[in-house]
C-alpha cells in the first residue's frame, strides 16, 4: 500500500533527497481561485488522486473545510493532525498557538495531539490515536507547543506505519483501533492511554 499526496498551492514538481536519491512527486493544485486559475475543482481533485492510485489522505493541520466530494470519495480515508487532546479544544477557531493559550488559561493539566479521521466538520472526525503530555505549572504557550509538536512528529509516523502495514481496524460501534506490531491482540488505545501520576511533576 502507498500513501501519496502533495496538497499544494504552487504548481511545480517537489524534489525531495533521501538517502542520496532524489524522487519526483506529483503536485496537486488546489483549490481553483482568482489567482490559481489553473487549480482543481473538486470533482477533477478526485479524479486525479484516483489516477494516482491513493489510498489515503494524511493533512498536517490543514486548517480549511475539505470538500464534500472528496470525504464521500475518500470514507474513513483522510487523516488530520490536532494540537489538543480532542473533542477539548477544537472545532473553528482552534488552531495554532490559540490551541496552547486555551489549555493554559483552562488550567487543565494535560494535552497532546490528536490523529483523527476528516468528516465535514471541523475536528469532530473519528478520533484513532493520541498522545498525552503534562501541562507543567510555569509552562508558556510556547513551551506546551514545543512538547506538543515533539509528540506529534513521532506519533504521525507511527499512525502511518500502522496504516501501510494495514493494522487498522473498525470496532462495531465505528470507534478505529490500531493493533500491535509484535501483537496483534493489543489495540491502541488501551494501552497508549495509561496516564500515569508520575508526569504531574511542575515547572
Amino acid at each position: 500500500m502507498e500513501i501519496l499526496l502533495f496538497w499544494l498551492r504552487i504548481n511545480l514538481i517537489v524534489e525531495v533527497q533521501s538517502m542520496q536519491k532524489i524522487r519526483k512527486f506529483p503536485v496537486v493544485l488546489f483549490p481553483r481561485t482568482k489567482d490559481a486559475p489553473d487549480g482543481l475543482s473538486p470533482g477533477d481533485l478526485v479524479a486525479a488522486l484516483r489516477r494516482l492510485e491513493v489510498d489515503f489522505i494524511l493533512l498536517a493541520g490543514y486548517l480549511k473545510l475539505i470538500p464534500a466530494e472528496l470525504i464521500q470519495a475518500y470514507p474513513r480515508s483522510i487523516l488530520n493532525i490536532h494540537p489538543s487532546l480532542l473533542p477539548a479544544f477544537g472545532g473553528k477557531g482552534y488552531y495554532g498557538m490559540k490551541v496552547h493559550k486555551a489549555v493554559i488559561a483552562s488550567g487543565a493539566r494535560y494535552s497532546g495531539p490528536t490523529i483523527h479521521f476528516v468528516d465535514e466538520h471541523y475536528d469532530t472526525g473519528r478520533i484513532l490515536a493520541q498522545r498525552v503530555v503534562p501541562v507543567l505549572a510555569n509552562d508558556t504557550a510556547e513551551d506546551l507547543a514545543a512538547r506538543v509538536l515533539h509528540e506529534e512528529h513521532q506519533l504521525y509516523v507511527e499512525v502511518t506505519a500502522a496504516l501501510c502495514e494495514e493494522r487498522l481496524i473498525w470496532r462495531e460501534d465505528g470507534v478505529p483501533l490500531i493493533q500491535n506490531k509484535e501483537n496483534p491482540n493489543e489495540l491502541y488505545p488501551a494501552e497508549e492511554c495509561d496516564i500515569h501520576a508520575d508526569i504531574l511533576t511542575t515547572a
